[in-house]
């Protein structure tokens, strides 16, 4: 991730900016942030996880959507994440949006430089949000789910998995750890 010389950003001046810029962008305390390129392993379990997450839906007949990368999600006046999928259950959104208001399951796959950044700032970013109940950070290297959720008295109930079956509820989805992942 590369910083900007520009001046602190609001996040809607962020969200103006950065439809007009090349590659992908988020807002770290009012400074944009050029994401680093993705490897391939990376774009093949971000795509994956998209698919499970929507094949999922499909399966439990609900009433959501998942998203691939490219939505941003605003954590504040100050921050914007685009994470690499996620699952939103609320009213339509507008076509011309560039953010998903409340999402419910937020995903980011490990790259090798932010890491850090997916474990710290976004795990208790994503949980400011009081939409989010399901937080999922995958290891495509190791083929392992972190699956952070949040629970009773919003403690953050945090499981390991690489087989068996991901339980996301609520919405109410079902995931194969096997299907996050490429084959």
């Amino acid at each position: 991730m590369t910083a900007t010389a520009k001046k602190p950003m609001s996040a809607d001046e962020f969200l103006a900016w950065s439809e007009g810029q090349e590659g992908r962008w988020e807002l770290h305390d009012g400074v944009p942030v050029a994401m680093a390129p993705e490897r391939i392993a990376h774009l093949q379990t971000k795509g994956q996880s998209f698919r499970s997450l929507q094949a999922a839906i499909e399966r439990a007949k609900l009433r959501c959507e998942a998203f691939p990368g490219g939505a941003s999600v605003r954590i504040h006046d100050h921050m914007v994440f685009e994470p690499d999928a996620l699952v939103y259950c609320g009213p339509p959104l507008a076509p011309n949006s560039l953010e998903i208001p409340t999402p419910i399951i937020v995903v980011e796959v490990l790259s090798p430089n932010p890491a850090a950044y997916d474990h710290g700032p976004k795990l208790t970013g994503y949980f400011s949000l009081r939409s989010v109940i399901h937080y999922l950070i995958l290891d495509a290297d190791r083929r392992v789910a972190i699956h952070h959720k949040r629970g009773v008295e919003d403690v953050i109930e945090t499981r390991i998995l690489s087989e068996g079956m991901l339980r996301l509820d609520p919405p109410g989805l079902q995931i194969p750890v096997a299907e996050l992942f490429p084959i």
